[in-house]
């Protein structure tokens, strides 16, 4: 499977693109592997007729808006957000009515239609910087509490509100600091690195706290040669290709994204084949999210 989609890719102009909590086969075989925000940034550089993108769906979404000449598919159908689901974009516009003041910012962990409505998207990487640089004192940020916590802590200065209120990704919530302790009396050597949607107790204790992206960042520029890293397990595959000197453990050997793992190599192989699912959004829909993409992508 693996030589036929190497084939298939060069015969067909196609790229592909994957998220760091992908199967670790799907990451030897990707283009490209990277964070959110460095997808979102790389789909709009790629030279290819199509891209085959291995994440969830808000992510083949984002590739989709950005790139309207290009055929975008995402292998598995099932490779859904819980997180993006939960914003509920009645509630939202609502609070917005209630609040005409305050910009909208949505994490790109968000359905197109979220996006739609929004004045500007970010990711775990750069929330604060968007946040901080928005020209209202006011925002109404989500889906994601934790990160909102995190963001909150940087921009002071800001009221923001969340919506909704309980937002959260069930992966990153299962964290918990007694973890990150256990961890650290296990390896007390080690630096610990978290995921800003953790719960506040654990970026409370935590050495660093940073999107997949800025891990990779952090653990190539420490100085130290262990590290504990709090996010979906995945994650330390990645670290461990990139610094095969260093050693990566995840705090937690059940932090595992389910829906991440619907893609496998065989449903990447008949994507490819079949040219099957397709990436379509309503061009209203796309029109307005991507405004507020771009905002992330080239600032206020």
């Amino acid at each position: 499977m693996e030589e036929e989609i190497k084939r298939m890719k060069r015969e067909k102009n196609a790229v592909i693109l994957a998220h760091n909590y992908q199967l670790p086969e799907i990451q030897d075989i990707a283009d490209f592997v990277g964070d959110s925000l460095e997808l979102a940034r790389k789909a709009t550089q790629i030279d290819a007729k199509k891209i085959f993108f291995c994440g969830v769906y808000f992510m083949a979404e984002t590739a989709a808006i950005l790139n309207p000449d290009k055929e975008v598919y995402i292998p598995s159908e099932e490779a859904l957000c819980p997180l993006a689901a939960s914003l509920d974009v009645d509630e939202m516009v609502e609070i917005q009515e209630k609040n005409p003041d305050a910009l909208t910012v949505v994490y790109i962990n968000t359905r197109a239609i979220a996006k739609k409505y929004a004045d500007a998207v970010c990711t775990s990487a750069n929330a604060p910087e968007i946040v901080c640089s928005a020209p209202s004192q006011k925002i109404i940020f989500g889906p994601d509490s934790n990160l909102a916590y995190y963001v909150k802590k940087k921009c002071p200065d800001k009221e923001i509100i969340v919506v909704p209120e309980d937002g959260h990704c069930y992966v990153h919530v299962f964290f918990s600091g007694e973890d990150v302790e256990k961890a650290r009396k296990k390896h007390p050597d080690a630096l610990v690195i978290v995921h800003p949607e953790c719960p506040p107790e654990v970026q409370e204790i935590a050495d660093y706290i940073g999107s997949t992206g800025q891990m990779v960042k952090l653990c190539g520029k420490l100085n130290a040669n262990k590290f504990l890293i709090g996010t979906e397990r995945e994650m330390c595959y990645r670290l461990k290709k990139l610094y095969p000197e260093k050693e990566f453990i995840p705090i937690r050997e059940d932090a595992i994204c389910k829906q991440m793992k619907k893609i496998t190599l065989k449903d990447l192989y008949e994507s490819m084949k079949e040219e099957k699912y397709l990436v379509e959004i309503h061009p209203n829909i796309a029109k307005g999210a991507k405004k507020a993409i771009e905002r992330m992508l080239e600032g206020w």
